[in-house]
């Protein structure tokens, strides 16, 4: 930032050398003298630079003279119409909804000298008188408070007015804003909207403005609002109009007239915020903490943490202000909220360790609003309050020296983190079609008709086992088959609910004691066979465990074991089908790649495409085919269970039962002699 400051002081340098016409004789003008009885118009193209410096077709090297220049900019840099993904048509860099204001600061005079005068030689220069009164805040902006470093020979001239040369008034205004430029900034657009400024119109699709009609003087120009990508207006500038003619890249005539009819191309840097989410699977539910990702799994019933990350545009001054930064997160059908736990960090880096702030939603600096859509979704809004906008506006927490270029949270990274659970219903979406999970950023600065939008998503995963159960002679009982699942990555059991309605188990939770776990039992179906289907599993490795089998049938003899994996998928998801008004879709030099649903991966948003997931089944370690769930593919990892009849006992007849009759009637006949003859023995010793 130290870089563009400099920049900035030099071309503000140059422009008031440009526009503030020095000490000349007045033959050397072929229009000389300033006809008073004129007036003047300043014309102004904005386009941007750093994009266009970025492209290779603009640099800084050009020399503006003050003169309309056609084919050196205007053709260069305003281009062809281009249609946008709002329906306008966009001309090469241009950009619209700038407004620049402007108040006449002071009078043009002559003054001269002589010997009279006190001094040794004769002189005659221009100087700028300002009214000591309307001028001070002004002076003041300066560091010329109270005529500080005036023309103090000249006072005699008005006594209402101080006055200046121009080599003094460019040197005081570089150096206030080289010391602290957000502070001068803001004090020059103040002193314009208290004294009578008018604002131009805002440029429009070519970045044309113009304020005609102008009387004769010294004006103050501040650029006052700004469409949402710019981060740092044009330092403010003084004009004089007319001003005399300068040499420069498109004229060659400089000291030979006054040029009434101005024409300027002050530049401005661009730039968007960035925003990505990511989610993880919450730590209570697998033990670890895992890190975030775009994508991911998790079991029904398990707990989502999200976390939004977006880098805030650079804030410079009033005019650069953010007047809106609202999150619309919207999550898939078959996920909830946890409501009254979003938590708003800023950090100073993007790793976000440093962090400068913290908020709740009872701070106040945020609000909260849930809302459902017609399609069943969760929308969750974040909204920043007049409060929270005034501390990422004006907070002196990141930027409190004294040559100050930034302000408030400018720059910043600005971490959401919020939390969902997976609701264990149909709702759920399973296999590789995946939860989507969408945000939704939009931003304004002081230029209220324009704002973008940014939309990142990210996806959670979940999918399904689906178990066939046969006897092999087709004559069992599936009411009295259980089975049992175990997690063998994380060492839990799974427990679902049973719905009726469509003989499905929606896992609800997992738990460590077998005797909390669920018992599966296949339910009978039309075609005479037994099916578990049990929805709602990450992805990890399974052991299922047949506990009970019907009467006369083989149980199996260990646990199935089941994995079901994921891997990234060659295809990846477009992110901006609903980025209606977003700097993406505004700016003509991405418009045909938006329109044609080209190659993304070179536009200014990092975050515009993820990889997706893909699921993959093995059973007992075969693979097997995953089978689609409500069109999902990879939904369901399949398998069938037989048991087999067990084997019969040898069978007993009437002729062996008499034989075991008599053999116990003769073991009773042997007990009770012996008990008759130990009892006779020993009442004989007694």
């Amino acid at each position: 930032m130290k870089s563009i400051k400099k920049l900035f002081a030099m071309g503000l340098a140059l422009m008031m050398a440009l526009s503030i016409p020095f000490s000349v004789s007045a033959a050397e003008l072929e229009d000389a003298p300033i006809d008073e009885s004129r007036t003047g118009s300043l014309t102004i193209y904005k386009y941007d630079l750093t994009n266009a410096e970025k492209d290779g077709v603009w640099d800084s090297s050009y020399v503006s003279t003050g003169v309309f220049d056609q084919t050196g900019v205007n053709d260069v840099l305003g281009g062809s119409g281009a249609a946008l993904g709002n329906g306008e048509t966009g001309y090469g860099y241009a950009i619209k909804g700038v407004e620049f204001s402007y108040v006449k600061v002071a009078d043009i005079v002559t003054f001269s000298e002589s010997e009279n005068d006190s001094r040794t030689d004769s002189h005659v220069e221009v100087l700028y008188a300002i009214d000591k009164t309307k001028g001070a805040d002004f002076l003041k902006a300066l560091n010329l408070a109270d005529g500080a470093q005036r023309y103090a020979n000249a006072d005699a001239l008005d006594e209402t007015k101080y006055f200046y040369q121009s080599d003094v008034l460019i040197d005081a205004l570089a150096a206030a804003l080289e010391s602290n430029s957000t502070v001068v900034k803001n004090a020059l657009e103040a002193y314009i909207s208290a004294n009578g400024g008018a604002a131009m119109p805002l440029t429009d699709a070519y970045g044309k403005t113009k304020a005609e009609n102008l009387v004769l003087g010294l004006y103050l120009v501040v650029e006052t609002k700004v469409p949402e990508m710019v981060v740092s207006t044009t330092d403010p500038f003084l004009v004089s109009v007319p001003m005399t003619s300068v040499n420069g890249t498109n004229a060659t005539d400089g000291g030979t007239r006054w040029i009434y009819d101005i024409t300027l191309y002050p530049k401005n840097l661009t730039g968007i915020p960035s925003l990505e989410k990511t989610l993880r699977e919450n730590k209570n539910d697998t033990g670890k903490t895992d890190a975030y990702a775009h994508t991911g799994t998790a079991s029904a019933g398990d707990t989502i943490d999200y976390q939004i990350i977006s880098t805030l545009p650079s804030i410079t001054s009033e005019s650069t202000y953010l007047s809106c930064y609202t999150f619309v997160d919207t999550l898939s059908k078959g996920l909830t909220y946890n409501k009254g736990d979003v938590v708003l960090e800023f950090f100073t880096d993007a790793a976000c360790t440093d962090s400068v702030a913290k908020w709740t939603e009872a701070d106040g600096k945020f609000t909260v609003a849930y809302n459902t859509t017609d399609a069943g979704e969760s929308v969750m809004t974040i909204e920043m309050t007049a409060a929270g906008l005034t501390e990422i506006n004006t907070s002196k927490a990141v930027y409190s020296g004294a040559s100050m270029v930034n302000s408030g949270y400018s720059d910043c990274t600005l971490r959401i983190t919020y939390s969902a659970k997976m609701d264990s219903s149909k709702d759920l979406v399973f296999g590789d079609k995946g939860n989507d999970n969408k945000v939704v950023l939009t931003w304004k600065r002081s230029s209220q008709n324009y704002y973008d939008t940014l939309v990142d998503d990210c996806h959670v995963f979940t999918y399904g086992i689906d178990l066939t159960k046969l006897f092999s002679d087709g004559q069992g009982d599936f009411s009295k088959v259980e089975f049992l699942i175990q997690n063998k990555t994380d060492s839990y059991f799974v427990k679902a609910e049973l719905n009726k309605n469509d003989g499905v188990y929606y896992v609800v939770d997992h738990v460590t004691d077998k005797a909390d776990a669920t018992h599966f039992v296949p339910i009978k179906t039309a075609d005479a066979q037994g099916r578990i289907i049990v929805k709602g599993l990450e992805d990890d490795t399974y052991t299922m465990t047949e506990v009970r089998t019907d009467s006369g049938y083989v149980m199996l003899k260990q646990g199935i074991d089941m994995v079901i994996s994921r891997k990234d998928t060659a295809d990846s998801c477009g992110i901006y089908g609903s980025d209606v008004l977003g700097l993406i879709q505004n700016d003509p030099r991405y418009a045909s790649i938006i329109n044609d649903s080209g190659d993304l991966h070179n536009m200014p948003q990092k975050h515009l495409e993820h990889k997706l997931l893909t699921a993959s089944a093995a059973v007992d370690g075969k693979k097997v085919n995953m089978v689609e769930d409500n069109g999902s593919v990879n939904a369901e990892a399949p398998l069938t269970v037989v048991n087999t009849r067990g084997f019969d006992l040898p069978k007993t007849g009437d002729h062996g039962t008499w034989m075991y009759s008599i053999g116990g009637v003769l073991l009773m006949a042997v007990a009770a002699s012996a008990m008759f003859f130990a009892l006779r023995k020993k009442g004989s010793v007694n």
